[in-house]
């Protein structure tokens, strides 16, 4: 039942920032470890992503959220951290515009470095990387591994922003002369995973994973679409600095719109399944 929904929920309509990689590059040479990105965090057992961007506040998709609450788990640096509240854009369309959100953390993070935001709107042409445990597959194929099967296998892929206009950065999965060494884009099953760039051993948050447009998923010529981080850059700076009832103003305490393929009905067996439960593991 839970690979059966998730799948149908996060792959037929926001996938986002797994790695899906081209089919004439040996696939080993794309995979990644944590030391890669160790902002990265993790949201559920078998995908979706945040990352920590202050020690006790992660971003991520907005429609990522809908199992996170206060008390849910996160993974960082190998460790568990306990959710203190959420923040979902009160200006979140689902499949358009303002998929963001973030996640306050009731103890900060002090052994892992967080990612700067990417203040300045020159993204266009910049070349960036994706990173994730997601579904996999080749620019051919599309995915064909979704992220319950990947098993936790973190991989990572460059890919250039092909357009950076209002919220949004757009991507394309280009093929043969016209792709980058390691070009890849996102499968299914890491939404809220990170587009970045590290500028002398500092890493910058530029892009936050929400869809896929223009094409099946992972299959060259799909389009890749990101939430702005300089766009967004005010309104994460307002959330993480001002007193609750401010916040409250300016987000939503949870999604009120739930992805494709969820209800409230079945809501909490799903995420009875897919919450992280460190006492267990």
């Amino acid at each position: 039942m839970r690979i059966i929904l998730f799948i149908s929920l996060v792959i037929s309509s926001l996938s986002a920032s797994a790695i899906v990689v081209r089919h004439d590059v040996d696939g080993k040479k794309y995979l990644a470890d944590s030391t890669d990105f160790a902002p990265l965090a993790t949201l559920y057992v078998d995908g979706a992503h945040g990352t920590l961007i202050k020690p006790d506040w992660i971003v991520t998709a907005a429609h990522a959220t809908f199992c996170i609450s206060s008390g849910s788990y996160i993974r960082l640096n190998n460790g568990y951290h306990k959710v203190e509240s959420v923040f979902v854009h009160k200006d979140y369309q689902p499949g358009k515009s303002h998929d963001i959100a973030l996640i306050k953390l009731i103890n900060p993070i002090n052994d892992v470095k967080p990612a700067n935001l990417y203040e300045s709107t020159q993204e266009l042409a910049k070349i960036t990387w994706f990173i994730g445990v997601g579904g996999t597959g080749n620019g051919l194929t599309g995915q064909i591994v979704d992220n319950y099967e990947n098993g936790g296998v973190l991989r990572k892929a460059q890919n250039k922003i092909e357009q950076a206009q209002g919220p949004l950065l757009k991507f394309k999965f280009d093929r043969d002369d016209a792709a980058l060494p390691l070009e890849g884009v996102s499968g299914g099953g890491d939404s809220g995973g990170p587009a970045y760039s590290t500028i002398d051993g500092t890493h910058y948050l530029l892009g936050i994973s929400s869809r896929v447009e223009g094409g099946d998923i992972g299959k060259y010529g799909v389009m890749e679409v990101y939430s702005r981080v300089s766009f967004f850059t005010p309104w994460i700076e307002k959330i993480t600095a001002a007193e609750e009832p401010l916040q409250r103003q300016l987000a939503f305490p949870k999604l009120e719109r739930l992805p494709t393929g969820l209800t409230e009905q079945i809501l909490p067996e799903v995420c009875a399944d897919i919450r992280l439960k460190p006492n267990t593991i």
